[in-house]
Parts: C-alpha cells; structure tokens; sequence
C-alpha cells in the first residue's frame, strides 16, 4: 500500500499533537511505535507487520517508561494548615454547643473552633 507511510507519519503527528496538548504523558508510545512502523513501512514490510510492529513497540515503550514517568511527573502534596491536625488529640477549652454555635479546642498549641459531628454537647 504506498499510502501507509503517510499514514504512518499522520499517526507520529497526531499521536505528537496530542501529547503537546495535555499536561500529562498521554500519547507519547504512540508516536515511538508509529516511528517503528514507519521505518519498517519503508523497508517493505508487509502491513501485518507494520501493525503488529507499532503494537509491540507502543506497548513496550509504554511498559518501560510509563512507571518512570508517574513518578516523575507525580505533584507531591504538600501538607498545609489543617492537614497537620488530622489525627491529633483536641483539647475542649470551651464547651461544644452546635445549637448555641460554640466550642473551641487547642491542638498543638492553636486555637480552632470545634463543632460536634452527631450534635452531641460537649463540656470543657
């Protein structure tokens, strides 16, 4: 078929396309196994090949990059304000009323005001 390394080169460009687009790695494999079925395209291979050839190396890029790439394009959070409260002992300083909207504890030395999860009053 003396098309397909156009249609080779249209799937390396699209595939390229879309990567640029997105934040994230998401069509990188297929340009490299579009790259191999284009080369094997040129060197006469038979389109079975050239299909099974661009599935193989998108497959293989994918499973030797993709876990590499997670972890370096992983954000990491960062724990802020609250987050570092969670888990911690509370102390009541004022009583907890949901009804008259009041309650207060201390955890690690801040100040917050506290409701009760059920409603139930809670003294200091």
């Amino acid at each position: 078929m003396p098309e397909m390394p156009v249609v080779w080169l249209a799937v390396i460009v699209l595939a390229a396309l879309i990567e640029m687009a997105t934040p994230q790695l998401v069509s990188v494999w297929f340009a490299v196994g579009g790259v191999g079925a284009l080369i094997a395209c040129l060197l006469g291979a038979e389109l079975w090949a050239q299909v099974l050839i661009f599935a193989c190396i998108t497959a293989a890029a994918l499973a030797a990059t993709r876990p590499l790439a997670k972890k370096m394009l992983a954000v990491k959070k960062v724990r802020t304000n609250a987050d570092r409260y969670l888990g911690k002992t509370a102390v009541v300083t004022a009583e907890i009323n949901n009804t008259l909207g009041a309650g207060q504890v201390t955890v690690l030395g801040s100040v917050w005001t506290a409701r009760s999860s059920d409603g139930t009053v809670i003294p200091a």
